[in-house]
């Protein structure tokens, strides 16, 4: 058995996957790029004030640059990154199970629906990233306006700044509509697949030297030991990511002879792998996108520091308990949620019928997916509860350990965005060894 390592060779040899490689990386190369490009109007010597006070706390505006590639801190055209057609995503998705006509125009032609589902989720990013560009310019500002007294950005449909409003607003909206253009292009012509993940997965792993370096300006008394627990938090993390991920529950399965010749062999027993966390990284993507509404439609209502509105802009703003625990809460139940919807579209019972396969003990069709429904229910409770651990990390790290605060932004990428970090670089090694095969290396890129 050779290295895993031994087939990189191969990259170079084939031209097409020369030619895909180098594309993703140029692309990727021009997002980052397009991410220091700032928005007009944004006051920077404020920002720098605001952000030097709020931020590395694993608060909101961590997570929110965490989705958004590391663009937020900048104000940049690309400060919400995908985020909006993310959120386009998961409206769409949620609409499915609830109107029948649409849900069953999709069981007829899967085909079909999934192109209209990709169709009106473009249209529905645009006037999400309209809105969402309104609630982070006023999100910001009003947080601005409690740590250093001022804006960070001159923002008001009045008769004095209404087109440098309109200005702002079109710039950022069509900088999100670029950067799904972006990911895109790495789907179609780069690696198949892999734009959106990639785009996000470039931010992450572009803010982690400035996180060491906060780190290194930090206390000197903790200097050291941030840096340990980092690194042993990296390492636990990153184990427990591959364990749960690779984690199977085989459901034995008799699948029927064949006919070979004149003759039938005998009937086959195999087994159905159920993945225990079949959601990967999605439920911690949905339940931070459904978060931040409150804190963005809040943001329109503030007058004053203390109304309601600015009550509830703070529980939300990922700095308070309430948040941590409602986003634990809600990763766990769209994990359930997520799973049930995908596994509801592979239909296991009607596919094993049709190919005479039954899974033993159980009779074939709606039995067996009842039956594997139930399983893969009870399996995902061990992968939910994994996942909404990972995504109160930063909080339960600080509780434990407050001095960890210096470095909570690097903690964030620890949990929540390693795990972002550590599917994508999985299934783009699966994508990169599936287009080996194709081919025709026969060599994985994956230890066998």
């Amino acid at each position: 058995m050779k290295s895993a390592f031994s087939s990189w060779r191969y990259l170079w040899k084939s031209p097409d996957i020369r030619r895909k490689l180098l594309f993703t990386l140029g692309i990727l190369v021009l997002y980052r790029m397009a991410a220091n490009i700032p928005v007009p109007g944004v006051d920077f010597q404020a920002l720098r004030e605001f952000l030097s006070l709020a931020t590395g706390t694993g608060s909101f505006l961590d997570f929110l640059n965490l989705l958004s590639g590391g663009t937020v801190l900048n104000f940049s055209l690309l400060s919400m990154g995908v985020y909006p057609y993310i959120t386009a995503q998961i409206i769409l998705q949620l609409l499915v199970p609830i109107i029948p006509s649409l849900e069953q125009r999709i069981k007829e032609n899967p085909t079909e629906g999934r192109r209209w589902m990709e169709r009106w989720t473009y249209y529905l990013a645009v006037p999400m990233a309209a809105l969402s560009a309104v609630g982070q310019i006023n999100i910001f500002n009003s947080l601005a306006q409690q740590y250093i007294k001022k804006p960070v950005i001159v923002f008001g449909f009045n008769a004095e700044h209404w087109f440098s409003s309109l200005t702002v607003l079109i710039a950022m909206t069509a900088g999100t509509m670029f950067a799904i253009w972006l990911g895109e292009l790495i789907s179609e012509f780069g690696i198949r697949g892999q734009g959106l993940s990639l785009i996000i997965f470039a931010g992450i792993v572009s803010q982690v030297p400035g996180n060491l370096v906060r780190i290194f300006r930090g206390d000197v008394q903790y200097r050291w030991i941030l840096l340990l627990l980092t690194a042993v938090v990296i390492l636990v993390t990153i184990y427990a990511i591959v364990y749960i991920q690779q984690g199977r529950r085989n459901i034995p399965v008799t699948y029927p002879g064949r006919r070979v010749g004149n003759r039938m062999t005998m009937p086959v027993r195999g087994t159905l792998p159920l993945m225990v966390n079949m959601a990967g990284m999605i439920p911690l993507i949905f339940a931070s996108a459904i978060l931040q509404f409150p804190a963005i439609i809040a943001s329109y209502f503030v007058r004053t520091p203390g109304d309601f509105a600015s009550q509830v802009q703070q529980i939300f703003s990922g700095n308070s308990a309430t948040y941590w625990i409602l986003y634990f809460i809600m990763v766990v139940a769209f994990t359930f949620f997520y799973t049930d919807v995908l596994f509801t579209q592979q239909n296991y019972g009607e596919s094993l019928k049709r190919i005479g396969a039954q899974v033993q003990g159980v009779a074939r069709g709606e039995a067996t997916q009842k039956y594997l429904l139930r399983v893969q229910r009870r399996i995902t409770l061990v992968g939910a509860l994994f996942l909404g651990i990972v995504a109160i990390l930063p909080f339960l790290i600080r509780l434990i350990f407050p001095a960890a605060s210096q470095g909570a932004g690097l903690f964030l990428v620890s949990s929540a965005g390693l795990l972002i970090v550590v599917g994508v670089v999985r299934d783009t090694f699966m994508t990169i060894d599936a287009e080996l095969k194709v081919h025709g290396y026969q060599e994985s890129l994956l230890v066998r």
